[in-house]
């Protein structure tokens, strides 16, 4: 059995972390990444070499980047559910795709997706979302009574300690 795994396929295999964002910003620019993307270094003051540093620090974030340039710039076909836990470089695209030509994106459709995730989510929020996987008991439960929070006996005296103290003392 063959254990070598091919990664050439893959479109990041080999590229550089800044030729694939000044590949992505000649085409779309920093508005549409920023409106994609919802990362805030193609926002305020956006250059390459910003963000680059920024990505190079932040995993999340140049995942979220290189997940756009496979699947928006790239035109691959949606990864498996195994293989998209994995990050971007590591993913295996088999032999048979082949990149396509970069998605058409505009503002306009950023802002209709934005909007979609942001009912998603209040849905979600509000319990109209999925519900839990696994069956709930919401019942009383079958459990024994907390003792350790037993009523303290009543006492005359001021002092907050005298059940500690007779407690200690015996």
């Amino acid at each position: 059995m063959n254990d070598n795994i091919n990664y050439k396929n893959n479109p990041l295999h080999g590229l550089g972390l800044k030729d694939l964002l000044t590949e992505i910003v000649d085409y779309y620019g920093f508005n549409i990444l920023d409106a994609y993307l919802n990362i805030n270094c193609f926002k305020t003051n956006p250059s390459i070499e910003s963000s680059v540093k920024f990505l190079k620090k932040t995993d999340w974030a140049r995942e979220k980047v290189e997940a756009f340039y496979l699947y928006q710039y790239k035109s691959l076909p949606r990864a498996s559910a195994e293989q998209f836990e994995l990050p971007p470089r590591d993913r295996i695209v088999p032999d048979g795709q082949t990149p396509g030509e970069p998605a058409e994106l505009s503002l306009e459709d950023a802002e209709r997706l934005r909007e979609k995730k942001a009912k998603k989510a209040a849905e979600f929020k509000a319990g109209n979302g999925r519900k839990p996987s696994g069956p709930r008991n919401n019942g009383p439960r079958n459990r024994a009574p907390d003792r350790s929070r037993s009523k303290p006996a009543a006492t005359n005296s001021a002092d907050p300690w005298a059940n500690w103290k007779s407690k200690n003392e015996e």
